[in-house]
């Protein structure tokens, strides 16, 4: 725990990252976030992945886990494939995470927790995907978005209920963590201290031969090395879009359509009355009929003063409402007095009361043909929202009979356009700063989770307004270029890798050498090289880890060492080797009324709730039984890797 607390202690995107895992944990598999591929089973080992008490976790529904978190990490990382992904270990971590939601769901299910068909259709309702014009689920909008994310009702349905299951369970694991305040302060002191020390850097290109490699030498290390060249997954994009204008001719409303409507809001449409009334309570009937009798002679106000009370001014209010605010005896006087009148008292459920009516505001009542030219554009807008969902669901029902985007283009008189190589994250493949066309924004994602080209689909730029009819046009997928494509950048690096390898060698000796006394910049400097001269560093704790996730890897290194200690770090992509040693650690002081404990206190509770959550799991797990199918989910690994 403390390693973990150094490291998230006063970095708000560290703390964010431990408590947005628990959150992710119960939301990863909900509608937004559910993978885009086909089901499949029936590989080595069955499609069983794991028996979690008396449920299953299917191969589909991890592969549908590990896609869709490949697909949510290409966005910050355009090259990475699920090749990198697993061999990483991703798929694993996200084994656990699906095993464990079903392990939650099956726990919440033997203790009596039940998550109903109506909470999880008001999860549904929330997916801005399936809302059709009106606000309101679309049936057509809903199985597309099934369709498109190869799921079953049954299987969303599932995940959604496990979701809100791990939700509803963990969310309580956090409830009144306290940590003590001699702990507190103990770690406090920790994350306050200060370092010394030195890193020195050995660049590649200082160590790098000048001399160009054959192409035999350059072909052979690069099939070695084509990971590095990779380039990422590309989509060229074909669209149209067109306006509710397609929509040539709505029929007005008829004659039996306004009737109707008008039937139906009758109520809307009547004649109606409402009272501002005052109204003064008093204990008992006797003290009301006494300031009653008062109010003959001076206003209402000033006899609830001489009493030390007060008159409340009600709303205007209809005698239904004023009925249930007060009683129904008081709303018939109220309704029977002229303006000003003082009434009572009459009996009330706080007391006894008395009335005045203050003002009185009445609505003449509407006939049908009145209220016609506030029905008819309503009815007109109703209309065309359903010839809208009426058209959407033609155009999707050609796309499913085979219909091609280009038929249904010439059908409505479209042009297509189509892109340029586009990554999963909206830009131009090559070409920086350069991103999608703004509408394409909503698709970008379903787009990219298609699984082959030529699969057109509908979808609304603009609800109601604009659309949008498009299909994936080529996909390239994510692979090293050829060695002619990358020839120079290929030469370059390979220098480097030379470089990088002689570099090593010589921090190898600079390392023994510091170990034994010798200062970091003179061993450097016996080298005969021109290097960079040595970083003398000198920072607290506190001021490292506000730097987040741009903290330098030397740095964060020389913060994870013991005093005195000397050890090697390579520099990404060949570029070096850096020399770290830590000089001095000079432990914080932190007084019990020093003003960030309370902070800190707040940080390490969140940090042990976290823990508490993890182990709240593994106890779930464990009581409802967790049995792995080993083959299958090997089949599934190997088959996600393209293997056999």
């Amino acid at each position: 725990m403390l390693q973990f607390f150094r490291k998230s202690f006063t970095s708000k995107f560290g703390l964010a990252l431990v408590m947005g895992f628990l959150l992710l944990l119960g939301l990863a598999f909900a509608a937004g976030d559910i993978a885009g591929n086909q089901t499949f089973g029936g590989v080595a080992g069955g499609d069983r992945a794991a028996t979690v008490g008396k449920g299953r976790v299917d191969t589909s529904e991890v592969e549908r886990a590990v896609t869709r978190t490949v697909d949510n990490l290409r966005r910050e990382q355009p090259t990475i494939t699920l090749k990198d992904f697993i061999g990483q270990g991703g798929f694993e971590q996200v084994l656990r995470n699906v095993i464990d939601l079903t392990a939650i769901s099956e726990f919440g299910k033997t203790h009596g927790i039940h998550i109903g068909n109506r909470l999880i259709d008001s999860e549904i309702a929330k997916l801005p995907d399936v809302q059709g014009p009106d606000g309101k689920v679309s049936e057509q909008l809903y199985q597309a978005f099934l369709r498109q994310r190869g799921l079953t009702d049954a299987q969303l349905r599932r995940e959604l209920g496990n979701s809100l299951m791990a939700r509803q369970l963990l969310n309580n694991a956090d409830l009144g963590v306290a940590v003590p305040a001699d702990v507190v302060q103990r770690y406090a002191a920790v994350v306050t201290e200060r370092r010394t020390g030195q890193v020195g850097l050995l660049p590649s290109a200082a160590f790098a031969p000048k001399a160009v490699p054959s192409d035999s030498e350059l072909a052979t290390w690069y099939a070695a090395n084509q990971a590095s060249f990779v380039q990422p997954e590309r989509r060229v994009i074909r669209y149209a879009t067109f306006t509710d204008a397609v929509l040539k001719t709505v029929p007005a409303p008829t004659e039996a359509e306004v009737a109707a409507a008008y039937n139906a809001n009758k109520a809307k449409y009547e004649a109606s009355e409402s009272r501002k009334v005052s109204q003064l309570i008093l204990p008992t009937e006797a003290a009301a009929k006494a300031a009653l009798a008062e109010a003959a002679g001076k206003p209402l106000e000033a006899v609830a003063a001489s009493k030390g009370l007060s008159v409340a001014a009600l709303a205007p209010l209809t005698k239904s409402a004023l009925a249930l605010q007060s009683s129904q005896a008081a709303a018939d006087a109220a309704f029977a007095a002229p303006k000003g009148k003082v009434l009572g008292p009459i009996k009330a459920p706080l007391g006894w009361v008395l009335l005045r009516v203050d003002t009185i505001e009445g609505k003449a009542g509407k006939t049908l043909d009145q209220a016609r030219a506030e029905l008819l554009p309503e009815l007109t807008a109703r209309k065309r929202r359903a010839a809208l969902t009426d058209f959407s669901a033609r155009i999707e029902e050609e796309f499913d009979n085979g219909a091609t985007l280009t038929d249904v283009a010439k059908e409505l008189g479209l042009t297509l356009t189509e892109t340029a190589p586009l990554l999963s994250n909206g830009q131009v493949f090559g070409q920086d700063g350069k991103t999608a066309p703004a509408e394409l924004a909503r698709v970008l994602q379903t787009a990219f989770a298609m699984e082959s080209e030529g699969q057109p689909q509908l979808a609304e730029v603009d609800p109601g307004k604009q659309f949008l009819v498009f299909d994936v046009a080529q996909i390239a997928v994510a692979a090293p270029p050829p060695l002619a494509e990358v020839k120079a950048q290929a030469i370059a690096e390979y220098q480097l890798a030379k470089g990088a390898t002689a570099a090593r060698a010589a921090a190898l000796k600079i390392e023994a050498a510091v170990k034994k006394g010798t200062d970091l910049g003179a061993a450097m400097a016996a080298l005969g090289l021109p290097l960079p001269p040595v970083d003398q560093v000198n920072l607290p704790r506190e001021q490292v880890q506000a730097m987040g996730q741009q903290t330098p890897p030397p740095l964060a290194m020389l913060f994870a060492l013991a005093k005195g200690q000397v050890k090697l770090m390579a520099a990404p992509r060949n570029r070096g080797w850096y020399v770290v040693k830590v000089t001095d650690v000079i432990p914080g002081q932190v007084a019990k009324e020093d003003p960030r404990l309370p902070d800190f206190r707040r940080t390490m509770a969140q940090v042990t709730s976290a823990e508490y959550s993890q182990q709240l799991r593994a106890a779930m797990r464990n009581e409802v039984g967790v049995k792995r199918n080993d083959p299958a989910i090997n089949a599934l690994k190997t088959r996600l890797t393209g293997g056999n």
